[in-house]
């Protein structure tokens, strides 16, 4: 039976030990309350290690290193600032490592913080917001802490959370954090106007997180039975559910149900939408970035973006130099199986950054995180290169010919040191 308590009652000393390590749910799933109680308690449990992959909120600041120990998969949201002030460690790793590294003790577990629904008239308490790596993370525990707040939508999980695991339940008046829609502008625009003939009736989606992911999903509203089965998922796939464009009627697997391991929205569509809804399910990597799952399904679409992909194909989704903006996430995973569902995987990005810099680029400012022999589709707002296939020439003149017109010739210059037949 777990303890009951306030959050004014909480002093986490008595539960994290000096070097433990902290695990809880990413993105909009962080228990803030109990985060808030993390950094203001930290003298008591010096030298914990909190591992944290994405957040979004303003919890964790560079000055609590003081005593906290900080890694996590990248510098997605606020994560960012943890990178560049050097206070967080990234792990390199797909997003479908982490349970797996969590079971192994690579990433230390000892405590869990989850941010929870009230339990449904079964005595089920449901993840509510985020699923991915909490099952891996809640079975290596010694403690897990609840943080139990009626604002959390209770959303059906391949397993819900029982009270009997639950050490400690923290009862607050949380809101739950946010992620409005990214906002995108004609040139995200154009990019998804190439894009359209790549994407057919009957394709199951996987949308990464960014402008040009929503632009390109917003799109495609004359499509018909489109599927889902994403790592994460935003608001604006709740209207596509409610006009009929998305019903999973042909993905293989789940029919008629949306599979996701994040919901990265707001309260007032996506969480409202997920509320008790059996259409919309929450599973932990071990199914959603499954290979023996990804054979099951059908035309998968995987649509992500990029800091910056080289001119053979190589795509750099995380760091400039040792400045991390982004993550490995799961769009190796889902490129992959991509291709082994027949459909296709898009990466797509805007031609050059903020200071009109080529975003195509002769070499990789930072590290390869999808490889060139994966890389399918590369797309601009100049056209669309399909590197399927291609040798290493064919490649160079199929990206320099969807970078931004002024950068062309420079391009082509660097390629020929190399190969000088181009």
């Amino acid at each position: 039976m777990a303890r009951q308590i306030t959050l004014d009652e909480l002093d986490l000393s008595a539960w994290i030990r000096p070097g433990d390590g902290v695990v809880f749910g990413q993105g909009t799933a962080e228990p803030l309350g109990l985060t808030a109680k993390l950094v203001e308690q930290r003298s008591g449990y010096s030298g914990a290690q909190v591992f944290v992959p994405t957040a979004f909120s303003d919890t964790f600041q560079p000055q609590h290193a003081d005593h906290l120990r900080f890694s996590g998969t990248g510098g997605i949201g606020s994560m960012r600032r943890l990178a560049s002030s050097g206070a967080l460690d990234p792990i390199p790793c797909h997003i479908s490592s982490v349970g797996k590294f969590i079971s192994e003790g690579l990433i230390a577990s000892d405590v869990v913080m989850l941010l929870v629904s009230p339990p449904n008239e079964h005595g089920e308490y449901s993840l509510g917001l985020v699923n991915d790596y909490l099952r891996a993370a809640i079975e290596r525990a010694r403690v897990v802490i609840a943080e139990v707040s009626e604002h959390v939508p209770w959303v059906h999980c391949d397993q819900p959370l029982l009270e009997e695991e639950i050490t400690v339940a923290v009862h607050t008046d949380t809101m739950p954090g946010e992620l409005p829609m990214a906002a995108f502008t004609d040139r995200e625009r154009q990019i998804a106007a190439h894009l359209q003939p790549f994407i057919p009736d009957r394709a199951t989606l996987q949308v990464g997180i960014g402008a040009v992911p929503e632009a390109i999903l917003a799109s495609l509203g004359d499509r018909r039975d489109l599927g889902l089965h994403s790592g994460m998922l935003g608001d604006s796939v709740v209207d596509f559910i409610e006009k009929g464009v998305i019903t999973n009627a042909y993905k293989g697997i789940d029919p008629g149900v949306s599979v996701t391991g994040a919901l990265f929205g707001t309260r007032d569509k996506l969480y409202k939408h997920a509320h008790q809804n059996p259409a919309l399910r929450l599973c932990s990597t071990r199914y959603t970035h499954d290979f023996r799952t990804f054979m099951s399904v059908n035309n998968l679409v995987s649509l992500n973006s990029a800091l910056e992909v080289d001119l053979t194909g190589q795509v750099n989704a995380e760091a400039i130099g040792s400045n991390y903006f982004g993550a490995v996430g799961g769009q190796v995973d889902f490129v992959r199986a991509a291709a082994m569902s027949g459909g296709v995987s898009i990466i797509a990005l805007p031609a050059t950054g903020k200071k009109n810099d080529s975003r195509i680029v002769s070499a990789l400012s930072g590290p390869v995180t999808t490889a060139r022999s994966d890389v399918d589709l590369i797309a601009t707002e100049y056209g669309v290169a399909r590197l399927k296939g291609l040798g290493l020439r064919a490649r160079i003149r199929a990206m320099v010919a969807i970078a931004a017109p002024e950068h062309r010739d420079a391009l082509l210059h660097e390629a020929r040191k190399t190969w000088r037949d181009l």
